[in-house]
């Protein structure tokens, strides 16, 4: 009797050909898990696809509130962009697609867990770290690593097997998407000098396309979560989708980057993310109503290490568990409510109010009102400015005939310009 394997299946080129592959080559018997974080194209044509390709069963799980609530929403909180663009949508899914791999193995009684990411991609090294991460007894087959088949040899295999899928030569793009976004890469997008070619956009509108007029929504937070749009209470799921209709009309969110992937090599991508972009706009607006500036520089670092972090794969860590612990305590004021401009690619935040801010009208208005005390300035200024003056003093004016004593930068030794210096 075979051994079962549970494939992470979307229903595309890689997972299809890695279906029939486990069997023919591995000898297993394929059970396919479709979770739908959202966005998935057509259900039921995978389906057909998988049963199609000779897998045992095909189950769909429907994780979209778990993707977004416990997922998404942590790294919004967090600001988390990898390397300032990438909102982190597919990286985001892995852990949680890993979690429900080793969920359905436990059920099924597989020994091992399968996806198709090749072996240049970060995927590979998610689905591997979280599986080991929940489930250190299973065995990982990487399907697309171990068949060494190039994009048109998978092509030619699945003709070959009657295994429809979408992709074809002449149209060679590989996309994943979920609720939080949409990756778009290969074909004429790996030359960094090209310009993307419209049609690979779905999601966002061209610029030329777009409304003009600006449009003008009201993203409503509950302790750094998106609740509400327009004054109406909205479960994760519906508000995501919303957004990303309305803001893709004005063509926000679509990101265009050479990022650096977790193996070494750096990869032109394509992303679109309308709903993700506005609400990490609205959230940072909302943050500088009710943080202070020290947490808000310190939050910027955390920021930056949180996206790393997930995009390297290091969801199930303790590293993780600290920092989601920090990016929590600093979203128990993070309430009210953002109006946000879309217009033209962008996402404005152009008001913000919060029970708990901390901007104080009294203080900042320099109209009848003002209680901010003008004359306490002189004093404030002379303890802050203290260390300054005395190394004035001491050191940078004891000289002031020397022009180096003033200089930014030591200006280089004499001879240091010459062309035969140090020879």
């Amino acid at each position: 009797m075979s051994e079962t394997i549970v494939l992470a299946y979307s229903g595309g080129l890689d997972t299809s050909v890695a279906t029939k592959w486990l069997q023919e080559e591995r000898g297993y018997d394929v059970v396919c898990l479709l979770a739908d974080l959202g966005n998935q194209p057509d259900v039921v044509s995978a389906r057909e696809r998988g049963l199609g390709a000779g897998a045992r069963s095909v189950e769909v799980v429907d994780a979209r509130e778990d993707f977004l609530r416990y997922f998404a929403f942590p790294a919004l909180a967090a600001n988390a962009l990898y390397q300032g663009g990438y909102p982190l949508s597919t990286a985001l899914g892995r852990p949680l697609i890993a979690k429900l791999l080793v969920d359905k193995a436990r059920e099924v009684g597989a020994s091992a867990v399968a996806h198709g990411c090749t072996g240049k991609g970060n995927d590979q090294v998610r689905f591997d770290l979280a599986i080991r991460a929940l489930a250190p007894d299973l065995t990982i087959v990487g399907t697309a690593r171990e068949n060494l088949m190039t994009r048109d040899e998978a092509i030619a295999y699945a003709a070959q097997h009657s295994i429809p899928v979408h992709t074809t030569v002449e149209s060679p793009y590989s996309t994943d998407e979920n609720l939080w976004g949409r990756s778009i890469e290969c074909g004429i997008l790996e030359d960094p000098w090209a310009e993307p070619p419209e049609d690979i956009y779905e999601w966002t509108r061209a610029l030329d396309e777009t409304p003009l007029e600006p449009s003008y929504v009201t993203v409503g937070f509950d302790h750094g979560v998106p609740v509400s749009l327009d004054g109406e209470a909205l479960e994760p799921v519906p508000l995501v989708e919303r957004l990303n209709t309305l803001a893709g009309e004005h063509g926000v969110g679509r990101v265009d980057m050479v990022e650096d992937r977790l193996v070494g090599i750096k990869s032109r991508e394509i992303y679109e993310a309308p709903a993700a972009i506005a609400l990490v706009e609205a959230h940072r607006a909302l943050e500088a109503l009710t943080l202070s500036r020290p947490q808000r520089a310190f939050k910027e670092r955390v920021a930056q290490e949180y996206a790393e972090l997930v995009y390297d794969g290091l969801w199930f860590t303790a590293h993780h568990q600290d920092l989601a612990a920090y990016v929590q305590s600093t979203q128990r004021h993070a309430s009210g409510e953002v109006r946000l401009r879309l217009a033209r690619g962008t996402a404005v935040a152009v008001g913000s109010q919060a029970p708990h801010s901390l901007y104080s009208h009294e203080l900042a208005t320099y109209g009848d009102g003002d209680r901010f005390d003008q004359a306490a300035a002189q004093g404030f200024i002379a303890i802050w400015g203290l260390p300054v003056q005395v190394q004035a003093e001491q050191q940078l004016l004891r000289q002031p005939g020397d022009p180096k004593m003033l200089a930014t930068t030591p200006a280089p030794d004499d001879g240091a310009l010459t062309s035969d210096a140090g020879v």
